[in-house]
Order: structure tokens, then C-alpha cells, then sequence
């Protein structure tokens, strides 16, 4: 066993990697550096594939692995996501065939409209895929955004006090919930020539689907509003309701706020602070 394999995994992960992928080769650790998961690039044979490992606390390769078992199938047979080879639930494991192309975040492509066009038409693959009332989503999504504000952050204390204010007098009510991506963004898209396909499904969830067009809506869709046109041409509507929309937005940023002060990402947690400016202004 190459000491790669002890370096960057568990002995456990490491014994099934090799039991797997016999003799597999390191190419690049794609890790981020920010949460408990191991992202590696490697090459079997005449193959390449991802791993991704975490720790006991990961949550995000248990929904991944859950994504590709049930949903993300529909964009694997297009070439449009990962095809999955082998997942282990209990050791927090999964490996995924390499995907060609160029990631579009930082390209000239993050900013064009045909870009979008795609990005729309596949999510739509993806939502149209199953859709069921859900009485307890949005009871569950404001809960889980309130606990957040009760865990340590830097958001404004009035802030604070306003957002608490907003989800605890919210009345939430049934809503249909699609299989989503959760982070659908240009940094999880790759353009391979002219096709655009999709990485990281590591934040799936039944939710409903304007769920996936916050990322977008308070980033690139802000500063340029074409590519929000242009990413509903490819969806084919606009599902969004102002009220449902503006309480979305506003657990969106309380996460998001709260989440990257705590695993210390700055960036991260500016955006999340002005996403709750913004939020709270809608109210």
C-alpha cells in the first residue's frame, strides 16, 4: 500500500481503496482544506476516478453517496454528472468516475449567458425527475435555521434579533420537494468543450427546487441579472414565490453566516453576512 493511501485516509478507507482499485495511482489531492472530506483524483488501469472520504462527523459523503443511489443517475447516463463505482457507508467512502472538462468558476464562461441556458436545462432533468408534498419541510428548514442562530457566529446582534423575529412568526406550510443538488453554482459545473456537467452532490436533499437558485440568485445572477434570464429560458419557469422565496433566502444566509464562521472560512462568511442584509431588507 502506497503511503499516500495512509496519508490521506483512514486505515479502514485505505484497505477498501486498495481492495477496490488494487495498485490505484495518486494524481492530485483536490481536497479544500476546510471541512473533515478527502478529495483525491486517481488513476486505475486505463481509468481515472475521484475519491471522496471523511471522518465520523462528515455529513456531506453520506448525501452524496444517498444522491448518486437514487437521483443523480438521471444526469449519469447523459455524461452530464459522475457515474458512482463504489460507495461504503459505514467508513464514509465513495468513488466516482473522473469527469472530463474545465471547471467554469474564475472563466470566461461563469459569465455567459449560454452557460446558464445549460445550467437550467439540466437542473430541470434533475427536478423533474420526482416530486411529492412534504407537510414537514418547512418547519423542519426554519427550525434547523433558528438553531443556527443559537450556535456561536458573528452576525449583528439586530440582525440576529430581526431574523429570529421573521422565522419564528412564520407559519410554514406543505410544499413539494424535488431530489436538489444544494450547491448549484459555477464551481460545481465543468464545461467539457461545449457541454456543461455537474460535480458535488454532496448537499442533496428533498427540498423544494428554487432551493437550488439561492447560490446563484446572491452571486453571479446579482451583478449580472442576463444570466438569470438566461438560466430560466433553459429551466423553462421561474417556480419561485416571493414569500416562500424571501424565507428561503433568509435561512440561506443565516446557515450560511453561521456555518463559515465556524469551520473559519472568511470569504465565506462575508458573503453569508451580506446575503442577511440583503434578505432582511426584503422583509
Amino acid at each position: 500500500m502506497d503511503s499516500w493511501h495512509r496519508n490521506l485516509l483512514n486505515t479502514g478507507q485505505a484497505e477498501l481503496v486498495e481492495a477496490w482499485l488494487p495498485g490505484v495511482r495518486l494524481l492530485d489531492d483536490l481536497s479544500w482544506n476546510i471541512v473533515e472530506t478527502v478529495v483525491l483524483a486517481v488513476e486505475h488501469g486505463q481509468h481515472r476516478y475521484v475519491i471522496k472520504a471523511g471522518g465520523p462527523s462528515n455529513h456531506h459523503i453520506q448525501r452524496e453517496i444517498a444522491a448518486h443511489q437514487s437521483s443523480v443517475h438521471v444526469l449519469a447516463r447523459r455524461n452530464c454528472a459522475p457515474k458512482l463505482r463504489f460507495a461504503d457507508r459505514a467508513l464514509n467512502i465513495l468513488v466516482t468516475q473522473y469527469l472530463e472538462g474545465c471547471l467554469v468558476e474564475g472563466t470566461e464562461a461563469e459569465y455567459a449567458p449560454e452557460t446558464y441556458v445549460q445550467a437550467g436545462a439540466v437542473l430541470r432533468v434533475f427536478h423533474d425527475q420526482a416530486a411529492h408534498r412534504d407537510p414537514d419541510y418547512e418547519e423542519a428548514a426554519t427550525t434547523k435555521a433558528l438553531a443556527w442562530l443559537g450556535k456561536p457566529h458573528r452576525i449583528d446582534s439586530r440582525a440576529a434579533e430581526k431574523a429570529r423575529a421573521i422565522l419564528g412568526a412564520y407559519k410554514p406550510k406543505p410544499v413539494i420537494v424535488v431530489p436538489t443538488h444544494g450547491d448549484w453554482q459555477p464551481r460545481n459545473w465543468l464545461l467539457d468543450g461545449e457541454v456543461l456537467k455537474v460535480i458535488d452532490f454532496g448537499r442533496y436533499e428533498l427540498r423544494p427546487a428554487a432551493s437550488d437558485f439561492c447560490r446563484l440568485a446572491v452571486q453571479q445572477w446579482r451583478t449580472a441579472p442576463q444570466l438569470q434570464s438566461a438560466f430560466f429560458a433553459g429551466y423553462g419557469s421561474d417556480p419561485r414565490h416571493s414569500r416562500l422565496w424571501s424565507v428561503m433566502q433568509l435561512r440561506e444566509a443565516v446557515a450560511t453566516a453561521a456555518w463559515a464562521y465556524q469551520v473559519g472560512d472568511l470569504e465565506f462568511e462575508k458573503q453569508g453576512l451580506r446575503m442577511l442584509r440583503d434578505a432582511l431588507d426584503t422583509f
